[in-house]
Parts: structure tokens; C-alpha cells; sequence
């Protein structure tokens, strides 16, 4: 058999595994990120017991989320493109054993310069995680799986996140207190870790295969991936040049506030406004991330199926269904309508979270193709993440100045904006090279 001429079976076992491990790796990383916002109320507590008031404490702790944020962003646009050039699999890994590091750090510290110094250290050397996925995603799939490929790795942060937050508040329920979570946390994400390091290869190549077809509409279409990667000039140019590369980016920007604040704030809104225990507040707010699970399933399937434009069009009437449910969440009264009050969140989650996850994603896919899909991955998440930096800081002082409800008319604003930004991308994409059929 030559070197091309692999097994089918074989092939499609490997490119299993290289899901489940990413997936499962990356499901990883949200232990040790979704427990600064599962523990956020009982950090509030310990701060309170220190001498601040709550009100502070929650602006305080709103800044360091900031920070964190601003510097995943950094980290996106500066550290992301480098899978590139060094390898998705050794990022990826990158990620894994740095927020291992930064969680323990942050459970030794005692008050905010540490936790501070700790949180934006973990946010930052995550950022170079998921843009190593992509990478690796790109050597190992056809351009024609890409929306079922990053749909089903997407849920690594979705079902992910709330099999994490479920699980941490568990551990809450049966006594822990903030530090014991930071603890388990970070001794699962090491193991995941380990798995990693002996099994994940960076590309199907490496097992004998034939590199898989890109898309033929990607920005690199006209070159080849060895020119491409000559420099960060040949690999920025067909991004910075390409209308559909800013509209995404700018679609980033809006729906990574909305998302990054319903991270952070849904377990202190659900404990604050709607009256739940910090334990049943931590549970609940898995249903965000649960049911964007569930649409990225279902809308990974489809966007593969419309083709052309389909992934412009699905996130258009996602986001108009999103200012919906935002405008709804202002308008109850939280602690008399509890069940509606988390019957609106998570369908927020479903409705924006499965478009949401096409951007960095499939997208990043469709216009980097196997030469700039980390760059374009981090470029994209980099941008929508300087919008997130809103989402901690700023959301915790409307929330204390104008209550939840002011709190949600803002998102809804950006949300309907974010709208407006995905119909100019459905024309973009209408307008764009025809995509042809390819084979798995």
C-alpha cells in the first residue's frame, strides 16, 4: 500500500480520535475558566469578609474578569496565528499545561493583586488553544465536513462548559469552598493533559494519509500554503484585504460581549435577582452553554447543507431571535418569574451560541483555508474577545447602576447592531466564488 493509499476505516477511527481528544482536552480548559464565574458569589462573600462591600467587591471582581478577558484578546491576536508557523498541536498543548499553572496560582493568592496577575495569566496563555484546534482541524478534514467538524469540536466549549459548571457545583453542594474547586480543576485539566501529549498527532498525514482538500473559495486560493507561510505579510494580506473578513470580525466583536457576559454574570444574576442558592445559581447556568450545544449541533449540520451563504443567513435570524429574548429578559421581573427568567437565558443560548460558533470556527476555515485558518481564527476570536473585555468591568457597573434590566437593553442593542452586520455578510457571501462539491 503506498503512502496515500490508506485504509478508509483506519482513517476515519484517527479522525474520531482527534476529535474526542481535542474536544475532550478542550472541555478541559473551561474547568479551569468557568470556575472564576461559578465561584464568583463565594469570592464576593470572601472579599465582603474582608472589609469590602458587595457592591465592590462585584466591581472589583468585574475588573479582573476585564483584564482576563483583554488579555485572552491580546493573546488571540498576537499568540493565535502562530499555530501557523509552529504547529496547532503544540498550542493546543501550550494552553492546556499554562491554565493548569495559572488556576493554582490564582487559588494560593489571597486577595486581587494576585488573583489579578493570576486570572490574566490563565486567559492569556488559553488564547493560544483553540486557535491550535482550528489548525490541527484544518490537517486532518475536507473543506465539505467543516460546519459538522467545528460544530461537533464547538461543543467542547459548550457541553463542555456546562458538564464543568455542573460538575464545580457539585463540588460547591458538597462542601468546597473557592480554593478546593481552583484545586480539582486544574488536577483534571493536567490529566486531560497527559492524554493529550501521547496521542494527539498534529496531522492525517503523519498516519499515511493524503492532505484533505480546502476550500477552493478560501483567501489563499490563488497561492500555496508553503508561500503562504513564508511570513506574516503573505499570510495577513488576503485577510486585511477581504470585506467578508471584517464583517465577520465585526460580528465577533458583538456576539463575544453577549457571550462573555452571560459566562460571567449568569451565576451571580440567578443568585442576585432571581434568589437561587450559589450551588442551584452555578447548576443553572449550564443550561446556557448545554442548549448552544445543542445548536451547534444542529446548525453545524445545516449551515454544510444551505452551502453558500447558509452560515451568513442562519446567524442573521439567530441574532434577530437573540434581541428577542434579550428584550423579554428586561421586561420580567426576575424574582417573580424565576422559571421564566432561566427559560430566557438558556434560549438565548441556543439561539445565538451554534451562529456564534461558526465564526472562529468554520469561517475562519472557509477563508484561511490550511494556510492562515489559525490566523484568521485568531484574528477573528481576537476582536470579538476586545469586545468581551466589555462584558466583566463594564456590565458589573450598569448592573449595579441601572439593575439587570439596564443591563439587558444593552445587550439587546448589540445584538440587534450584530443583526445588521450578518445581512451586509449574506450578501458578501452571495456575491462571493461559488463553492464546489469535494469529497469527505
Amino acid at each position: 500500500m503506498s503512502e496515500h493509499e490508506i485504509d478508509p476505516k483506519r482513517l476515519r477511527r484517527w479522525q474520531g480520535l482527534t476529535i474526542t481528544l481535542m474536544c475532550t482536552g478542550y472541555a478541559g480548559y473551561y474547568l479551569c475558566r468557568s470556575n472564576f464565574s461559578v465561584c464568583l458569589p463565594q469570592i464576593i462573600n470572601y472579599l465582603v469578609a474582608h472589609g469590602m462591600s458587595s457592591e465592590q467587591a462585584r466591581i472589583r471582581l468585574g475588573t479582573v474578569s476585564s483584564l482576563g478577558v483583554l488579555a485572552y484578546a491580546g493573546g488571540k491576536l498576537l499568540l493565535g496565528g502562530s499555530a501557523d508557523f509552529l504547529g496547532g498541536r503544540r498550542n493546543f498543548l501550550g494552553g492546556m499545561i499554562g491554565a493548569v499553572i495559572c488556576t493554582i496560582l490564582f487559588a494560593l493568592g489571597g486577595g486581587l493583586p494576585l488573583f489579578t496577575l493570576a486570572w490574566m495569566g490563565n486567559r492569556l496563555l488559553q488564547s493560544i488553544g483553540w486557535a491550535g484546534m482550528v489548525k490541527v482541524t484544518s490537517k486532518w478534514f475536507s473543506y465539505s465536513t467543516y460546519g459538522a467538524v467545528m460544530g461537533a469540536i464547538s461543543l467542547s466549549y459548550l457541553f463542555g462548559d456546562a458538564a464543568a459548571r455542573h460538575f464545580m457545583s457539585l463540588l460547591i453542594g458538597y462542601g468546597l469552598d473557592w480554593r478546593g474547586v481552583f484545586g480539582v480543576a486544574a488536577g483534571t485539566l493536567f490529566v486531560l493533559f497527559i492524554v493529550n501529549v501521547f496521542l494527539l498527532k498534529e496531522s492525517r498525514t503523519e498516519i499515511g494519509a493524503a492532505p484533505p482538500e480546502v476550500n477552493p473559495a478560501n483567501l489563499y486560493r490563488e497561492t500555496n500554503e508553503a508561500s503562504a507561510r513564508a511570513g506574516l505579510k503573505q499570510i495577513l494580506a488576503p485577510l486585511v484585504a477581504s470585506p467578508a473578513f471584517w464583517l465577520v470580525s465585526a460580528l465577533s466583536l458583538g456576539c463575544t460581549l453577549m457571550r462573555e457576559t452571560f459566562n460571567t454574570w449568569t451565576p451571580t444574576f440567578f443568585n442576585q435577582a432571581v434568589g437561587f442558592s450559589p450551588a442551584r445559581s452555578a447548576d443553572l447556568s449550564a443550561l446556557f452553554p448545554l442548549f448552544g450545544g445543542f445548536s451547534v449541533i444542529l446548525f453545524g449540520f445545516l449551515s454544510d447543507v444551505l452551502k453558500q451563504g447558509g452560515r451568513a443567513m442562519i446567524m442573521f435570524y439567530g441574532l434577530l431571535l437573540t434581541t428577542a429574548a434579550l428584550l423579554a429578559l428586561a421586561l420580567i421581573h426576575p424574582a417573580a418569574s424565576q422559571v421564566l427568567a432561566v427559560a430566557l437565558v438558556t434560549l438565548v443560548g441556543f439561539v445565538m451560541l451554534g451562529p456564534y460558533s461558526y465564526l472562529g470556527g468554520a469561517i475562519a476555515l472557509d477563508l484561511g483555508g490550511s494556510a492562515g485558518s489559525a490566523t484568521a481564527s485568531g484574528i477573528i476570536d481576537g476582536i470579538g474577545y476586545l469586545g468581551g473585555v466589555l462584558s466583566g468591568d463594564m456590565m458589573a457597573r450598569i448592573s449595579v447602576s441601572y439593575g439587570w434590566r439596564g443591563a439587558f437593553l444593552v445587550l439587546a442593542a448589540v445584538s440587534a447592531i450584530s443583526s445588521v452586520a450578518s445581512a451586509l455578510f449574506f450578501l458578501n457571501q452571495r456575491r462571493s466564488v461559488p463553492l464546489r462539491a469535494a469529497a469527505n
